[in-house]
Parts: C-alpha cells; sequence; structure tokens
C-alpha cells in the first residue's frame, strides 16, 4: 500500500509521523507534501520522513491565490507516487487532489473552527474523523473516536520526557510558566480574541505578577520590547514536548499548547473568547484546562493554581485517568488508512 500524508502544520508533523513510522515497519510506502510553514521542514528532517515542500502563502487573500498552485504541487507529487489513499487533517489541496486522481481522502481535523479548509475539502473526502467531542456534525462521512489527535505523539507509548533540556536551558523541572503570545492570524482565528494587551507594560505587569510565584518563560510569535528578552529561551522544535512536560503551567493563546500541555498533566489556561471542543472536554471531564475569555480572569485562575500544594502531582494523577479513558490513536489511524488503502 502507498500512502501520502498532506501537511500543513508544524502540527500535523507531530500527529502522523508515528502513524507513518509504523505503515513503514508493516512494509508499506509513504510520501508526505508539506506547505514551508514555521518549524514544519524542521520537524520533517528530524523524524527522517520522505517528503516534498512548496511555498506557504501568508494571508486570506495569497492562501486563495494560492489554491491552485499548492493543488498541482500536491498533484505533480502524487501523479508521480501513485498512493492508494491520501491522508491530511482536513487540507483542501489533498482533498481535491485526490478526487482527481480517484483515490480515496481520509480527514482527521482536530478543530471546529477551520471552516473554509473544511468546507473546501468536505466535498471531496470520502470519510472525516473527529474525536467523539468534536463538536460539528458532518452526517454519514463522519466517523468519531474516543481520543485526541495529540496523543499519536504525547502518549508515553510514544513519548518519553527528557529532562536534558530543562538542565540545558538553566531552569529547574517543574519550575517555571510557559506564557505564549500568538498572531492569531490564521484562517480559524479570523474572530479570535486572547489577552489584549494595550501596552507592554500591561504584559510586564502580567508577567511579574507570575514571577512572583514561579520563573517566567514566554514566547511569542509577536516582535516584542528589548525588556522581553529576559524571558525568553531558544527550545530546539524536537524537544519542545520535553520542556513543556516539565513547565509547572502554561498560560496563552495558542490553543494546540493548551491541550498539549493538559494531555501532558501541565495545568493549561487558555486565553480566548473563543472555544475548542478537545479543550472543553479537557476542562469538562478532567479539569486539567480551562478556557478563559480575558487577561484578569486568566491571572487570577493562575494565580489561584499556583498556590496549590502538589500541583503537578494532582494533574499527573489526571493524566493517569485520561489516559486510561482513551483509545491508541496511532493504530486507529493506522488501520483507518489500510482499511481504505488495501481496497
Amino acid at each position: 500500500m502507498r500512502v501520502l500524508f498532506d501537511v500543513g502544520h508544524p502540527t500535523d508533523v507531530n500527529v502522523f509521523r508515528n502513524v507513518i513510522k509504523k505503515l513503514e515497519k508493516e512494509g508499506h510506502s509513504t510520501k508526505v507534501t508539506a506547505r514551508d510553514k514555521e518549524n514544519t521542514v524542521e520537524l520533517l528532517k528530524t523524524y527522517g520522513l520522505n517528503y516534498e515542500v512548496s511555498p506557504h502563502y501568508k494571508g486570506m487573500l495569497n492562501k486563495a491565490l494560492g489554491l491552485p498552485r499548492a493543488d498541482y504541487f500536491v498533484y505533480k507529487v502524487a501523479k508521480k507516487f501513485s498512493p492508494d489513499v491520501f491522508i491530511s487533517a482536513g487540507t483542501p489541496y489533498a482533498a481535491q487532489v485526490s478526487k482527481m486522481l480517484g483515490k480515496p481522502h481520509i480527514a482527521f481535523p482536530n478543530t471546529e473552527h477551520a471552516k473554509l479548509a473544511i468546507y473546501l475539502s468536505k466535498p471531496f473526502t470520502d470519510l472525516i474523523c473527529t474525536p467523539t467531542f468534536f463538536k460539528r456534525d458532518f452526517g454519514k462521512k463522519q466517523k468519531r473516536f474516543n481520543s485526541f489527535n495529540e496523543l499519536t505523539y504525547l502518549h508515553p507509548k510514544y513519548f518519553t520526557p527528557d529532562e536534558s533540556i530543562v538542565e540545558k536551558l538553566g531552569l529547574q523541572k517543574d519550575h517555571y510558566v510557559l506564557i505564549r503570545f500568538s498572531a492569531l492570524d490564521s484562517h480559524h482565528d479570523l474572530s479570535a480574541k486572547g489577552f489584549d494587551f494595550k501596552s507592554e507594560e500591561e504584559v510586564l505587569a502580567f508577567i511579574e505578577k507570575i514571577e512572583e510565584f514561579q520563573r517566567v518563560v514566554i514566547t511569542s510569535e509577536l516582535k516584542m520590547g528589548s525588556k522581553f528578552e529576559k524571558y525568553k529561551l531558544k527550545v530546539p522544535s524536537e524537544k519542545w514536548h520535553d520542556f513543556l512536560y516539565y513547565a509547572t503551567m502554561y498560560i496563552g493563546e495558542g490553543a494546540k499548547t493548551a491541550s498539549e500541555g493538559a494531555i501532558l498533566g501541565v495545568p493549561a489556561i487558555y486565553v480566548s473568547n473563543t472555544r475548542r471542543g478537545y479543550l472543553d472536554e479537557l476542562e469538562e471531564k478532567y479539569d486539567m484546562s480551562y478556557t478563559i475569555p480575558d487577561k484578569e480572569q486568566a491571572l487570577n485562575k493562575a494565580i489561584s493554581l499556583l498556590k496549590k500544594e502538589n500541583l503537578k502531582e494532582i494533574w499527573r494523577s489526571k493524566r493517569e485517568k485520561l489516559l486510561e479513558d482513551k483509545i491508541d490513536t496511532v493504530e486507529f489511524i493506522a488501520n483507518i488508512s489500510k482499511k481504505y488503502g488495501e481496497k
């Protein structure tokens, strides 16, 4: 069987990399098509995947104009590779090209807010696999599964934390808070509002309040003044989840990092006026993550948690319960791929 994976974001590389390894170990052939977005290429190289890359078009207008070019890129690669099945997180390129070549396309979307991508891909998609808590209904094309996409790379079966990165960065494990500032410029972030700080002084005041309890480390997609340099650390992409695992807490505008942190047993506060099904599951069923609409409430929640004794031990226990409840997502995706690719 020959499987083409199309990835549009670094997270997609993580979601599919262990599936790819499993399929290749079983004797199947794989190919990855990708856009050169953020650290996608770096991850593809790190994990030794067989890939080809096209440009990433920024901004809604450029994305629209770039759609035919991106389709053509995937088409050229697929025509040469001759896949039996296309797999993606719900990219329109894989879906549309699969239909051109008369092959099945299976989508594994993780956010209900990617409405444009879903709109452009659904008509050409054979099966849409979503977690049970996904809040959109795709009718007969939809298959739900009881797990998180993130468990393909964060389940203990596939992830063993390495604390050496913490020491290299001059940190103490379980003694730093990660704060993330996002650009909120993705097509699914158009109506999103996060911290909404009005000045650098407000940002600094927020950080200093958290700093009364723990050391603060920040990552940012935005340009920030020199006064914030002391809070920034360069974390290698392949060590990101090790770094996140040993944080005391995550606070930020990145929904994906919030879910990853919570699943790793790190208290997570997602600052946004939007909600995600996977974060609601983590909050309502497991009390591991919190979606909070403004910076004041987020700060109060963070302080109340940081005052708790044995905070990380409490969250590690919650993580064990979550792991007991959920299926092996790698096995699920691999089995679905074989079911459709070996027809």
